[in-house]
């Protein structure tokens, strides 16, 4: 182990992708509090949501170890032999297992709906992000994540139509502005998902429609939109404006999944807002 090598569980940690794994469990609260969901089954659904993406997080370190290290990648713990991959493997299964434990008490619906979600967040990591397939694991997986919290309400009823799309859409603008600072190391490493086919303009272009069409879904989904309303749609715009702008003018850096993000947790925020509309 390198001599400034950090904590061993400082390093597991970081090989969780914990901002990620922390704004889709933000997001996943969120919704719940706004679907009306009990307190308890509201913290149940967090903590299950949090255990299945340091699943994901984990196992995405330690697949990609060797071409992490190839490419020097100094922001994964694995690469850098800050922790063994042997540790971070056997931590991810066992937080996957935790996960669908977890989302047993709410019922089978929504464990079933929990469990699609990180089979294909894993599958992404095995295979799919060679393919042109790359972005079908964001769609299903953030489409259900509306679903997933009206299945753990009581009554469970299924998420509407208009969440489940504003969902798929923030999934293909979170999986093109995740991938673009990465397209020449993933390239080097025998890597080509659908942004790498892409490229980088059109890549951003399709940043900011599916932002902007996610947007339009969740305000005008629910009802006649108010104050609150349009203004989250002007901000979240202005953000798919400024996602455009970076990746269309300048090299593309992690400020750029950072900004989406942010849109996210707005839109999340306005989904929020909707009340008993999300459901279908």
């Amino acid at each position: 182990m390198p001599a400034n090598a950090p904590p061993r569980s400082i390093a597991l940690a970081l090989s969780t992708h914990p901002g990620p794994t922390v704004a889709v469990t933000l997001v996943t609260a969120i919704l719940a509090v706004g679907a009306g969901l009990e307190p308890a089954r509201i913290a149940l659904l967090t903590l299950a949501m949090f255990s299945g993406q340091v699943s994901v997080g984990l196992s995405n370190d330690w697949l990609d170890a060797r071409r992490d290290a190839a490419v020097g990648r100094d922001d994964k713990p694995v690469a850098r032999g800050w922790i063994a991959v042997g540790t971070v493997r056997a931590v991810s299964f066992a937080t996957l297992v935790v996960a669908v434990l977890l989302t047993l008490p709410l019922g089978w619906p929504a464990t079933a709906a929990h469990a699609v979600f990180i089979a294909f967040a894993w599958g992404y990591n095995l295979w799919l992000k060679r393919t042109p397939l790359s972005v079908l694991p964001f769609i299903v997986s953030f489409g259900l994540l509306p679903a997933i919290v009206t299945l753990s309400a009581v009554p469970a009823g299924f998420a509407a139509p208009w969440a489940l799309g504003a969902g798929a859409l923030l999934g293909v603008a979170a999986h093109f502005s995740n991938v673009l600072p990465d397209l020449a190391d993933d390239r080097a490493t025998g890597i080509a998902g659908l942004p790498h086919r892409l490229g980088r303009r059109t890549s951003g272009v399709t940043i900011a429609v599916a932002l902007a069409a996610a947007s339009a879904l969740v305000v005008f989904g629910a009802g006649s939109p108010g104050v609150v309303q349009w203004i989250g749609l002007g901000v979240s715009i202005g953000l798919a404006g400024a996602c455009a702008n970076l990746a269309l003018n300048r090299p593309p850096t992690r400020l750029l999944f950072q900004l989406i993000m942010a849109a996210s947790v707005v839109n999340v925020a306005l989904l929020a807002l909707s009340g008993q509309a999300v459901f279908a």
